[in-house]
């Protein structure tokens, strides 16, 4: 199933996430390209929406190649295998990491306009982003949700790598993906449309 875009792509994933409507539950968006989807999802279940914000660890010289991820100034969380695999240490990450920490400090400021996050406490989460590769930014967002007493999560994308859903199966209560392929190949292969979802954009859809 190929995704008109991301507006689509939360329409239909709303669909099997009204089951959790009587759980008055939390919807959270991965910024930035989780929160359209995550803002059709939550308009659907009438559910508030806010966002967590998470940054992904790139590779040095391939940034895209995720090492692990940092989620609201939390420590990070490591994939071990790939870093053992590179021959680097968290050390040698450094400041990748600064880096990523102060465009979460930014990003707070344009999307939240400096509000206090919402309380996860006893919450009932379902946690969105537009698709799940290879699962880090998802893994450091369960971590952070967890310490701060999130009651239940639900991790919901329109399309997400067979091997990453089954492996954060382990660690929430459900996830929901429309597609799930072996072979992800890329999560813009997904969207006919997949342009870059501008800070703006966040900030106005969060309003």
């Amino acid at each position: 199933m190929i995704f008109k875009d991301r507006q689509q792509a939360g329409e239909l994933l709303a669909e099997p996430l009204f089951a959790f409507k009587s759980k008055n539950p939390l919807v959270l968006a991965l910024p930035r390209g989780g929160v359209p989807v995550a803002a059709e999802v939550a308009r659907q279940l009438s559910a508030p929406l806010d966002v967590l914000l998470v940054r992904k660890i790139g590779a040095p010289f391939q940034s895209e190649l995720a090492l692990g991820a940092v989620c609201e100034q939390e420590e990070p969380h490591w994939n071990e295998s790939l870093l053992a695999r590179m021959g680097l240490e968290p050390d040698d990450l450094a400041a990748i990491v600064t880096a990523e920490k102060k465009t979460i400090e930014r990003q707070n400021r344009i999307f939240r306009k400096n509000r206090a996050r919402r309380s996860f406490a006893r919450r009932f989460v379902i946690l969105v982003d537009d698709g799940l590769a290879t699962g880090s930014t998802a893994l450091a967002a369960i971590k952070f949700l967890k310490k701060r007493g999130a009651a239940e999560i639900v991790v919901a994308a329109p399309v997400a790598a067979k091997s990453t859903a089954e492996s954060l199966r382990s660690v929430v209560s459900q996830v929901i993906a429309l597609n799930e392929p072996d072979d992800l190949l890329s999560v813009s292969y997904w969207y006919d449309d997949f342009t870059q979802v501008e800070d703006s954009q966040v900030a106005d859809l969060l309003a």
